[in-house]
C-alpha cells in the first residue's frame, strides 16, 4: 500500500487544525458549504475522507445525521474523542463497506486530492448514494494543484507579481510539507474530475470558486487573485434511464 504520510502526520494535522480549523475551512469554505447544505433535507450524510471529524460536526450541528469515514486510525479517534456521540468508520473511499444507496448525502471536503485510485472512489460515491441524492464537494482548484512551488513568483522587493503553474494537465503526485505535516496530494486536470463525474451519470447542478468571507485582508487579497478552492454539488438522477 503506497505511504501517503497521513499516519505519521496524523498527531500534527490534529494540532494545526484545532476546532476552528484553517484559513481555509474557516474563511472560504465554511460559509458557502453550510449554505449548501441548508438548502438540502435532512438525511443521513456519508462524509469520505472525515480527518479528524471537523465537517461531520458541521453536519451535526446543521441537523444531519453524519458517518465519518477515513483510512487514519490516530485521525478516527481524534473524532470520536471530540464527537462521542458520532459515528466514524475505518475504511477506504475506493472500497466502501456500505450497501447500495445508503445515503441522501455524499461529502468530501478537501479529500479527493488525497485519494488514489480517485476514479474508484467517485464510483464507490455514487453507488452508496440514493437515486435523488447530492453528491457535495470541496476540493483544491487544479491550478493550485498545478503551481510551481507557491505558485507565486515576486518582484524585486518581493512583491508577488503572479502565479505560476506548469504541467497542468500531467496527473502526478506531489509531496506537500508544512509545520510538521508531510503527506501527499494529487493533481489533476479540472478535466478529468469533469469527466469522471459526467461518467457516473451524475448533473451538475452548482458550481462555485468562493471568496474569503474574512480572515487576515492580506490573505484574502492573495486568495482572489488566485483562488485556491472549487466547489461542485452533483445529483444522482431519479430515475434509470438518466444515471447509473
Amino acid at each position: 500500500m503506497r505511504d501517503d504520510g497521513w499516519d505519521k502526520s496524523a498527531k500534527a494535522w490534529i494540532a494545526d487544525m484545532g476546532e476552528a480549523g484553517d484559513y481555509g475551512r474557516q474563511y472560504v469554505l465554511d460559509a458557502p458549504m453550510t449554505a449548501r447544505l441548508r438548502l438540502l433535507p435532512p438525511g443521513w450524510v456519508l462524509d469520505v475522507g472525515c480527518g479528524e471529524g471537523r465537517f461531520c460536526r458541521i453536519l451535526r450541528r446543521e441537523g444531519f445525521d453524519p458517518v465519518g469515514l477515513d483510512p487514519t486510525g490516530a485521525l478516527l479517534d481524534a473524532a470520536r474523542s471530540r464527537d462521542p456521540e458520532g459515528v466514524y468508520v475505518e475504511g477506504r473511499a475506493e472500497a466502501l463497506d456500505f450497501p447500495d444507496a445508503s445515503f441522501e448525502l455524499v461529502v468530501s471536503c478537501l479529500s479527493l486530492i488525497d485519494i488514489e485510485p480517485v476514479e474508484a472512489a467517485i464510483a464507490e460515491m455514487v453507488r452508496v448514494l440514493k437515486p435523488g441524492g447530492t453528491l457535495l464537494v470541496a476540493n483544491l482548484t487544479s491550478f493550485s494543484t498545478a503551481r510551481v512551488h507557491d505558485g507565486w513568483q515576486r518582484g524585486l522587493l518581493g512583491q508577488k507579481t503572479h502565479f505560476a503553474i506548469d504541467r497542468y494537465l500531467e496527473p502526478r503526485a506531489e509531496r506537500q510539507s508544512w509545520r510538521g505535516i508531510e503527506i501527499v496530494n494529487w493533481h489533476r486536470p479540472l478535466k478529468d474530475y469533469m469527466q469522471w463525474f459526467l461518467g457516473q451519470g451524475l448533473v451538475l447542478t452548482h458550481f462555485d470558486e468562493p471568496a474569503p468571507t474574512g480572515g487576515p485582508p492580506d490573505r484574502g487579497d492573495s486568495y482572489r487573485r488566485a483562488p485556491w478552492y472549487v466547489i461542485m454539488e452533483w445529483r444522482k438522477p431519479s430515475s434509470s434511464a438518466g444515471g447509473v
